[in-house]
């Protein structure tokens, strides 16, 4: 067997060996009333074999008395005796009825034990892997399998395992009857059996390759509707909706087309069963009447048989239904390992949750981006002493936000190495690193939740006071802004923070990296969204507050870096200039090009003919 039949084969469903053993009591329990069930349901054929007999033996004599006194009583008798019958054939169905619902209760409940476990499972696995890994799936694939690979699982785990059991069993109970009755009459009924499992056999192949094509779909269809609703203000603004439903009519169209061979395929299951078991019912007549003519079995046997016969058409009939589950569950299932398996790159090795002072030495750190191959840091060298302050500026793709991510430890560096209070950045605690950070991305995300819950976010649950999240918010130049939404800072933001302009959703971003008192503070450009004005006014009070914390600056504007006790120019992920504001003025480089340049622009926007 090759690599990719046993990653995408039956042999993927191996993996959920360890949710059977330990809900195996639920599952024991749950076969014990499958068998119990099957065995209430072998009686009623058996009850009718005894019913024809005994009606073919009472005959004679009751005919031989017709006309009598006794033949009154006799007809009573028999009328009790049916009764009796009768009632036998009630309480088995009612006792099958019974030990059925425990047997849903045991079996179908373990598969939503274990389709919880699973989603738990695959959630705290997405939160251990790395920023790369989010950079190379796409949020609908993601969604896709957390949620319809697992639930084509949890088919597999609760009715497909219910009825195969049920079918085992049942198979097993009906065939040894028919075999204590005749064992040749048996070999005539079964004989189709054989052709039947070659038919599955070839079938099941086939559904399992169209059910990885209709997962794949899926996932595509799935990632277009995301991508659709979290830019539907671009969508609109350029007045693209009908195109954008045409390609999402195509995709659609490819999940009918494809979802559609897979039910093509499966509809040859239910008339082939239908064939296979009538012709059982056609040979179970013929030779059983002709061994009933040679008085080998007597005609209730003939009556036991069809009965037996018809009993497994239901559970042969699902066969190819739970044929299809299986593969399918082995498709999805194989794409959830494919997750499952993924290391995360970065490892969390250290055991002590050490807080970090905020020393920051970057010694030789050179990085190339794994995906695209792009060199991001080419020797990066420099040092931040605990409270200092750093600026870094440079043009768009110079390497300022991979500083910040080596800082956060979202990546690793390719060579080189990242140091922190004078310890490498991979022996210390990721918890400690992170928690100890104060992080302003340049791409601000906001959750559809209140906005003094997005500013205490970084915090433990109810674990702080409203005063300091007011104060938070004033640090950061919001509270005015927030305090004229009529619901305040209980006022809820739309996804994303749609409801909240881009300038918003900075100082918000802001307010949520303060308000943690973190020893080092990282503002990732995190000020290009407000004006000259405001900006002025957070950086105001931000030196307040980054009196004691080292931190770091990343900058387009000079204005905004000027203050630093050391900034860094950046070109094509090199240190081109370093050194104080004052300092690099006298050098007259690419700084200072940079600031005059940025005051012409400013002296421009507030000439008054502009």
């Amino acid at each position: 067997m090759g690599e990719r039949e046993k990653g995408h084969g039956i042999g993927a469903l191996a993996r959920l060996n360890k949710h059977f053993w330990k809900y195996r009591w639920r599952f024991l329990l749950g076969v014990l009333f499958v068998t119990v069930s099957n065995l209430y349901a072998i009686v009623p054929p058996k009850l009718v074999r005894v019913t024809f007999d005994f009606l073919a033996d009472v005959r004679p004599i009751f005919i031989h008395f017709k006309g009598s006194d006794a033949h009154g009583s006799l007809f009573g008798m028999l009328a009790i005796t049916f009764v009796w019958f009768g009632a036998v054939v009630v309480i088995s169905a009612l006792l099958k009825g019974v030990f059925m619902f425990l047997m849903r209760q045991t079996l179908v409940v373990m598969s939503r034990l274990v389709e919880y476990d699973m989603k738990n499972e695959m959630y705290a696995h997405y939160q251990r892997l790395s920023l790369a890994f989010y950079k190379r799936n796409s949020t609908g694939d993601l969604m896709a399998r957390i949620t319809e690979d697992v639930s084509q699982v949890r088919m597999y785990l609760g009715p497909a395992i219910l009825y195969a059991l049920n079918l085992a069993v049942l198979t097993v109970l009906v065939i040894y009857n028919m075999l204590r009755v005749s064992p040749s009459l048996t070999f005539y009924v079964l004989l189709p059996l054989p052709v039947l499992s070659l038919t599955i056999y070839y079938v099941s192949r086939q559904i399992n390759l169209r059910s990885e094509r209709v997962q794949r779909q899926l996932s595509r269809l799935s990632t277009f509707v995301q991508e659709g609703f979290s830019g539907i203000r671009v969508l609109k603004a350029y007045s693209r909706e009908k195109q954008w439903a045409h390609s999402f009519a195509i995709e659609t169209g490819h999940y009918k087309d494809t979802s559609l061979e897979l039910v093509r395929i499966q509809a040859t299951f239910f008339p082939a069963m239908l064939i296979l078991i009538g012709l059982s019912t056609v040979l179970t007549v013929y030779v059983g009447g002709m061994q009933t003519i040679s008085g080998q079995i007597s005609t209730g046997n003939i009556a036991e048989f069809i009965i037996y016969i018809n009993m497994l058409t239901w559970p042969v009939a699902a066969l190819g239904w739970i044929t299809s589950i299986i593969q399918r569950a082995a498709a999805s299932q194989a794409r959830i390992n494919e997750f499952l398996d993924t290391v995360p790159e970065i490892v969390n090795t250290a055991t002590e949750l050490t807080p970090i002072k905020g020393q920051i030495t970057f010694d030789d750190v050179s990085f190339v981006y794994p995906d695209s191959g792009i060199r991001a840091l080419d020797r990066v060298s420099f040092s931040v002493k605990e409270g200092e302050s750093l600026a870094i500026l440079g043009r768009t793709g110079s390497g300022k936000s991979t500083i910040a991510a080596m800082l956060t430890r979202a990546y690793d560096a390719t060579s080189g190495v990242v140091m922190i209070d004078g310890v490498p950045i991979r022996d210390l605690h990721l918890d400690a690193v992170r928690s100890g950070i104060g992080y302003v991305p340049q791409d601000v995300f906001l959750f559809s939740d209140t906005i003094a819950n997005n500013i205490a976010f970084g915090l433990p649950e109810d674990a702080y006071e409203m005063d300091d999240v007011h104060r938070a918010a004033r640090q950061a130049d919001i509270y005015d802004s927030i305090m004229e939404f009529p619901k305040g800072f209980d006022t809820r933001v739309g996804e994303r923070g749609i409801t909240l302009s881009g300038g918003q959703k900075q100082r918000i971003s802001i307010a949520r990296a303060i308000i943690r008192h973190p020893q080092l503070l990282i503002f990732d450009d995190c000020l290009s969204a407000v004006d000259t004005q405001t900006e002025e006014r957070i950086l105001t009070h931000l030196r307040e507050l980054m009196k004691g914390r080292t931190t770091v600056i990343i900058a387009h504007r000079v204005s905004s870096v000027k203050h630093a006790d050391r900034i860094l120019v950046m070109d094509e992920g090199r240190i081109v200039e370093q050194g104080t504001h004052q300092q690099l003025m006298a050098v007259e480089g690419a700084y200072f090009s940079l600031h005059q340049q940025q005051m012409l622009e400013d002296s421009t926007l507030s000439s008054p003919e502009n």
